[in-house]
């Protein structure tokens, strides 16, 4: 689940059932499945009404390719199968000198290169988020299929680019300023371009070609949600047949840390990095900064199946919401993310008991924590089945890039039948434990893996993550 500053979104996916590619799929109602889930039925019937006349048949969204850079891997499956050995790329920042700061740690990205990605002049000029979004995105690009001869045979017209960042190009604005205090000659050219959340889309689009949608939306930690969600109705309005989506963030440098160590957002357990984060433990003390990139080839089902693509997920709906409370504190209830939820899994025709695997966004703060595991109680309390966890207590907090990288550790969960375990959940908080007996959350020692999750995988073909996420049997999301 995604939550921050007073904004939610979720999505779905599912593993995709290849039996509806062999025999005509079942021509159920949009509305009709929607209907029968939905908690909202005036706002609902009117979303149905519309829907129904702009799409007879809805268009379908699959995942075709994925792309990362993180702390802990370079590929999805070196990422994933780090995450399942309870590997930490939490550790002491070795990018500037933060000696004197009350926060040393991150999960900082120690290895990176753009060789054969990128090239070396404008490597040297963009800022390290940019490079991550490119690098992640071309990843995406060449997981997909899409050599230098499938890319001639799309049309590059129909094709976008939604990749968002929370807080964008922050090295460059931050050296431009430093500049500026000898001269504004001094100040590189670059500046505004290269410090806007835009420019890194633009950037990959003009490298492919691509012309259809491209832009980038920032909103903080639910950025990523934002992109991919919006980029799934893109396709599904007929904008486009392929759009890259997801976020990317690099924000370790003297102006990120410093920024949020005045807000007092974060752990300051310096002495022991990999133990820094740790959400739902009752010995948390703020969150641990991340870094780094996530992208999703999404594409239409017909399409992707006309070059006989490699399909990962189903994309099954999603949908956005706002605590309207305020700026960083999530509302007392956890209204905002009850009411993301439910208009989700309405959207999306999936039933909250199908629902068997939550990827939260779970940042280990004291009180976000608690609020958004008490709105998945609120909504899923009476499902025996949900596992729970969070890629947090290993990577840190990506902010703008986390619910890309985590979209595809869920879609990852599917594939494999393995669920990652929570690090340092060692003492569960008493409010989880009051509301649960914290039966829903995964923790276990970082050695064992969790092979349970391979039964509830093909007994139930659906997993859930939130801004929401649920990926049916190719896997099925919700966002």
């Amino acid at each position: 689940m995604k939550m921050m500053a007073a904004t939610s979104t979720t999505f779905v996916v599912s593993q995709i059932d290849y039996r509806r590619l062999v025999s005509r799929r079942t021509n159920v109602s949009f509305s009709h499945r929607r209907r029968s889930l939905c908690s909202y039925p005036t706002r609902c019937a009117s979303m149905e009404s519309t829907l129904k006349t702009k799409h007879p048949t809805r268009r379908r969204v699959v995942v075709t390719g994925m792309g990362l850079v993180t702390p802990i891997g370079q590929n999805p499956d070196e990422y994933y199968n780090n995450l399942l050995e309870g590997v930490s790329g939490i550790s002491e920042i070795e990018s500037f000198d933060c000696s004197n700061y009350p926060t040393r740690i991150a999960g900082e990205i120690k290895r990176f290169s753009t060789d054969g990605w990128i090239a070396p002049k404008l490597s040297k000029r963009l800022d390290k988020f940019m490079l991550y979004m490119l690098v992640a995105g071309k990843k995406a690009v060449a997981d997909g299929g899409l050599t230098e001869g499938g890319m001639e045979k799309i049309d590059k017209t129909r094709c976008g680019v939604l990749i968002g960042s929370g807080m964008g190009g922050m090295k460059v604005v931050s050296d431009s300023i430093e500049a500026l205090k000898v001269s504004y000659r001094k100040m590189t050219p670059f500046c505004v371009p290269f410090s806007s959340t835009n420019m890194g889309s633009s950037l990959l689009a003009i490298d492919l070609g691509w012309m259809g949608p491209t832009y980038s939306i920032s909103t903080a930690c639910a950025t990523s949600n934002f992109c991919i969600l919006n980029a799934a109705n893109h396709i599904i309005d007929g904008d486009a047949d392929m759009m890259l989506c997801g976020g990317s963030e690099s924000a370790i440098i003297p102006i990120g840390v410093g920024g949020f160590v005045a807000c007092k957002a974060l752990s300051e357990r310096n002495d022991d990095p990999t133990k820094a984060s740790r959400p739902w433990d009752s010995d948390r003390d703020g969150f641990v900064m991340g870094e780094g990139a996530g992208v999703l080839l999404l594409e239409e089902l017909e399409h992707a199946k006309k070059r006989d693509a490699n399909i990962y997920a189903e994309v099954l709906g999603g949908s956005f919401s706002s605590d309207a409370y305020h700026m960083t504190m999530p509302h007392p209830k956890g209204s905002g993310v009850i009411l993301c939820i439910e208009k989700a899994l309405s959207q999306s025709g999936v039933a909250r008991e199908d629902v068997n695997y939550i990827n939260a966004h779970a940042t280990s703060t004291p009180v976000g924590d608690i609020k958004e595991y008490q709105a998945i109680v609120h909504c899923f309390g009476q499902n025996q089945e949900l596992r729970v966890n969070s890629s947090k207590s290993m990577i840190g907090h990506l902010m703008g890039a986390a619910g890309a990288v985590e979209a595809i550790a869920t879609i990852q969960a599917i594939r494999t039948g393995w669920v990652h375990p929570n690090l340092n959940l060692d003492h569960p908080d008493k409010d989880v434990v009051y509301m649960t007996s914290y039966r829903f959350l995964v923790f276990i020692n970082k050695q064992i893996r969790v092979a349970f999750y391979l039964k509830l995988v093909k007994s139930y073909k659906r997993t859930t993550k939130e801004a929401s996420q649920t990926t049916k049997t190719w896997p099925k999301y919700i966002y």
